[in-house]
């Protein structure tokens, strides 16, 4: 089936941003990535934040897509942490974009934080807990979160240390949550 025309948009947005940053894109090319005429975009979308937060809930999606097959299929806690550290680095400069932008906008920040509820929400129902302590999990997601990035972005490399320790802590994250 063909995909309709916001989801082309979308995709086309999550390219763009990926290449080139939010600053660096701009409505006109992610219209015409699609294959469409600029107008086209504002028919589907207001502005470029709007479709970035679709573009990031789109990330989300393919996230929570690739651990839950991952989780059915009783994947290692070694291959888990090197399928979010590569889906990290495959949007390196889409993550960086979010970054920035969940500091300065705040409707990015909204949908990041709302992201992360759905993540939390997520860990509940995976662990089949009504009793977690979310406050807890949110802690254990942070760091994920950001150690995951680092890692994508060779942060560990930059300071001439080995990648292994934040793996190692990124797993003993993962394997707790897994068997809380």
């Amino acid at each position: 089936m063909a995909e309709d025309t916001g989801t082309r948009l979308v995709n086309a947005a999550v390219l763009e941003f990926n290449e080139r940053g939010f600053s660096g894109t701009d409505t006109n090319r992610i219209a015409r990535r699609a294959g469409f005429a600029p107008q086209t975009f504002y028919r589907w979308f207001p502005d470029k934040t709007a479709i970035f937060i679709a573009a990031y809930q789109a990330w989300e999606d393919t996230e929570r897509e690739m651990l839950a097959n991952l989780l059915a299929r009783k994947a290692s806690t070694r291959r888990l942490v090197r399928a979010v550290v590569e889906h990290h680095r495959a949007h390196r400069i889409f993550r960086r974009s979010l970054r920035q932008l969940a500091i300065e906008d705040p409707l990015v920040r909204r949908a990041r934080s709302d992201s992360r509820k759905r993540q939390l929400e997520q860990i509940t129902s995976w662990q089949g807990r009504g009793d977690a302590d979310v406050a807890a999990l949110a802690v254990e997601l942070f760091k994920m979160e950001r150690l995951a990035d680092a890692l994508a972005e060779d942060e560990f490399e930059d300071l001439g240390l080995s990648a292994a320790s934040a793996e190692n802590a990124l797993a003993e994250i993962i394997e707790e949550l897994r068997n809380a």
